[in-house]
């Protein structure tokens, strides 16, 4: 890359989650532990909904593609982040980190507008379910998630050159578990507010979107859900909004304390412990909030026990 000619380190070292080494094993073991229930669940959810004909719709659809997110997503940090806790000192080569901050932003920004996705559709087969096949027909629901992909990646490869044309020569330890861009820009040497500007940018338009987007979905959701006549018909519509709301709320939250605030007001120690929430916890509860506490996913894996 152009930017190692301004730039005096080969490799960057991280601190990791703690830096306390009587905890190192016990971290380990925790986050192993918590790496298998995000790969396992996520893994068996894209599998039953291939296998099983009765979950070929537009929901299962998209969730099979949010389950193929987490796991790219979870695995881009994870593997390295075990490692690490057995590993001294914590080293990462500067290429290798340029990959891991490129496709940690990629999966953020897809994972966002899967959101925004799920939410239109749910208000689709909400709000106007005589329109439902035609809004969300096969064609249209594999553009849109195209299209998520796409954004995720061109968003992703402008903050990532941006980023890696800045000079490092302030330090080369991050205070931090993987390679992200508000950690990255603390080291640097160089004028960062052009960074700044165009983060604030382009994840307020991604960000956003999504958002509004939800916001004004379940707007819709929620008053027909009011107007229903059936009881069982408003806590089922109720129990599956409520399961996309907490994977919003708990998501978008963290970005949003991450990411919308200029760099000078980072503290490292606090958005350490955050990134560990959208990075490892969130897509271990993404399978346990969207799809084990659906009837027919339960159904699903039911029938396929028993042959």
């Amino acid at each position: 890359m152009a930017a190692e000619n301004h730039t005096l380190f080969t490799d960057f070292i991280f601190l990791g989650v703690s830096d306390r080494k009587d905890v190192q094993q016990g971290l380990f073991v925790l986050f192993l532990l918590v790496y298998g229930i995000t790969v396992i669940p996520n893994l068996g959810m894209m599998l039953l909904i291939k296998v099983d004909p009765r979950l070929h719709t537009p929901m299962y659809y998209l969730l099979s593609n949010l389950s193929f997110c987490d796991v790219c997503y979870s695995s881009t940090v994870s593997p390295k982040m075990l490692a690490d806790f057995l590993a001294e000192p914590k080293r990462i080569p500067y290429s290798m980190c340029a990959f891991q901050l490129y496709f940690c932003g990629a999966f953020a920004d897809v994972e966002c507008l899967l959101l925004a996705v799920m939410a239109y559709d749910r208000y689709v087969a909400i709000c106007n379910p005589l329109f439902y096949t035609i809004a969300m027909s096969g064609g249209i629901c594999t553009r849109l998630v195209a299209g998520a992909y796409i954004v995720g990646l061109v968003d992703s490869a402008i903050h990532t050159c941006c980023t890696y044309y800045l000079s490092f020569c302030k330090s080369n330890v991050i205070n931090h578990f993987f390679c992200d861009i508000p950690p990255l820009l603390a080291l640097s040497c160089s004028d960062t507010s052009i960074n700044d500007i165009m983060i604030f940018t382009f994840s307020s338009c991604i960000v956003g979107c999504s958002i509004v987007t939800v916001l004004l979905s379940y707007c819709y959701i929620i008053t027909t859900i009011f107007r229903m006549n059936c009881a069982e018909g408003r806590q089922k519509a109720f129990s599956t909004c409520a399961s996309h709301l907490t994977a919003v709320a708990i998501f978008h939250g963290t970005l949003l304390f991450m990411y919308f605030r200029p760099s000078s007001s980072y503290s490292m120690d606090t958005d350490k412990m955050a990134s560990v929430f959208y990075t490892v916890v969130i897509p271990m509860l993404n399978p346990l909030l969207y799809s084990l506490r659906n009837k027919d996913v339960i159904g699903a894996l039911k029938k396929n026990d028993e042959h």
